[in-house]
């Protein structure tokens, strides 16, 4: 355990998308460093034997509260729960989000909407919720999941990779806007990690997906590091931040042609 870790010790954490992945990597990764969890999610069995595990053995407290944030009075209904209980959010770990692979003409429209609700209407509702109480105590901080997709257009996962330049560009801005009140926010950006997004995104069989995996919890380390080190993002592993800034040295059109070929369902030809 990093000091940085234990900056939050006998603080309160909130995570979103908690029940798996990145998410389970960041409350064990605080648990050991003595931070007490509000875990939500929407799989009820998981969260409840995460929070049973982590009370038990790093003696911390562990509140669960299902949720979900494709429904528009998910994060009311979050911080209902934890001002019922009279539990002050010192971290908001804004994690929940998924994906989804294919062309965008024939995908499941409700699904895309539903999409853009949870990786950015709900981590904008969210944060807006819990901030006050963080300017009035002058103290808080902020991570947001991004990604290195926040950094170029991906054909194929077209509204994914646009809503992770909306939480990168949000998370940004806000890190400048909240210096004065002693607040910290960071976009953490992760490349291809093993979890269950690749299966939900339906990208298991993607080559460009699977290629490089970082652990979910090497990338939940590399987050909280760069919050406490008070940095406004991050991208997690040296090959990852590599690609993502060297794409800056090329026109859009080309590294988003480039991504084109890397993400194109093998069942279909360039038109």
């Amino acid at each position: 355990m990093g000091k940085s870790i234990a900056a939050w010790q006998g603080k309160w954490a909130l995570i979103t998308g908690a029940s798996a992945g990145i998410g389970k990597a960041l409350a064990e990764e605080l648990a050991a460093g003595g931070t007490n969890l509000v875990l939500t999610a929407r799989r009820r069995e998981r969260l409840e034997e995460l929070a049973r595990t982590l009370s038990t053995t790093r003696k911390i407290k562990a509140e669960v509260f299902v949720a979900d944030l494709a429904e528009r009075a998910g994060p009311e209904k979050i911080l209902a729960f934890t001002r019922d209980r009279n539990i002050h959010i010192d971290l908001l770990i804004n994690n929940a989000g998924f994906g989804a692979y294919g062309e965008f003409a024939t995908s499941d429209r409700a699904r895309q909407l539903e999409m853009v609700q949870v990786n950015c209407a709900a981590v904008v509702n969210l944060t807006h919720l819990f901030l006050p109480a963080m300017i009035e105590r002058k103290s808080g901080d902020i991570l947001i999941l991004a990604s290195t997709a926040s950094f170029q257009a991906v054909p194929y996962i077209t509204v994914y990779a646009a809503t992770k330049a909306f939480d990168l560009s949000f998370a940004e801005g806000l890190a400048e806007e909240l210096k004065p009140y002693g607040i910290r926010v960071c976009g953490l950006c992760p490349g291809s990690t093993e979890s269950e997004f690749r299966l939900v995104a339906d990208q298991v069989n993607v080559p460009a997906a699977n290629r490089r995996q970082e652990t979910s919890e090497k990338v939940a380390r590399t987050g909280l590091q760069a919050l406490a080190a008070g940095k406004s993002y991050v991208i997690s592993g040296l090959g990852n931040y590599l690609g993502a800034q060297s794409q800056r040295l090329a026109p859009r059109h080309v590294v988003t042609s480039i991504a084109a070929k890397m993400f194109r369902p093998p069942s279909k030809s360039k038109p």
